[in-house]
């Protein structure tokens, strides 16, 4: 699988690429779950980086890739856009006093054992990609699996899976920092590495 999103926009098309928006995007908004996570923040920018930044900014990265003829990132961000919405909303509605919108531990656990499942596909994709792609993978499905575990009776991994997903974070950003580079300077100045299989 060729991956069009990670070569320079000037020899792709002569229209910005998706991809470095759409990994801001997850980046910006993991990183502030977590230092909620880890008891530095409220909710409040959680929820709103959920459902604009996050969530449909990278939704329309990853109607962008569509076009691009990108299916891996196509998937990765409209879905993951969706996951930041459906999450702010549940954020919400769990603040709001409503029992009908609110989801109990248990529920939560399941829901992020859904999305786990659904990180297992792509982190297979991943080996595809490129290396850091596939660290970043490596970290987000060790990240949901941990989070799943907390939600079922295992809190004391709540700040392993915190630091876990603030690495994630980070290596979506340098992803982004390649392709911004990479677009302005026509040198491959932040090498993501050749993929694994």
């Amino acid at each position: 699988m060729t991956d069009k999103s990670f070569e320079s926009p000037k020899t792709v098309n002569p229209f910005g690429n998706p991809a470095a928006v759409g990994l801001g995007a997850f980046g910006l908004t993991t990183l502030m779950l977590q230092f909620h996570n880890l008891g530095w923040v409220g909710l409040a920018p959680v929820i709103w980086l959920g459902f604009f930044f996050g969530g449909a900014v990278q939704m329309i990265a990853g109607y962008q890739e569509q076009k691009m003829g990108n299916n891996f990132g196509y998937a990765a961000f409209t879905s993951y856009g969706a996951f930041w919405i459906s999450l702010a909303a549940y954020l919400l509605g769990s603040t709001s006093g409503n029992k009908m919108l609110a989801l109990t531990e248990n529920d939560l656990g399941w829901l992020l054992f859904g999305w786990t499942l659904f990180t297992v596909g792509l982190w297979f994709a991943s080996l595809y990609v490129s290396k850091v792609m596939f660290l970043t993978f490596t970290t987000l499905l060790i990240g949901f699996v941990s989070l799943v575990l907390v939600n079922w009776g295992h809190p004391g991994l709540k700040s392993f899976a915190a630091w876990d997903l603030i690495v994630c974070a980070l290596l979506a950003w340098y992803m982004m920092s390649h392709i911004i580079l990479r677009g302005l300077s026509g040198r491959d100045i932040l090498p993501v590495g050749k993929p694994l299989a």
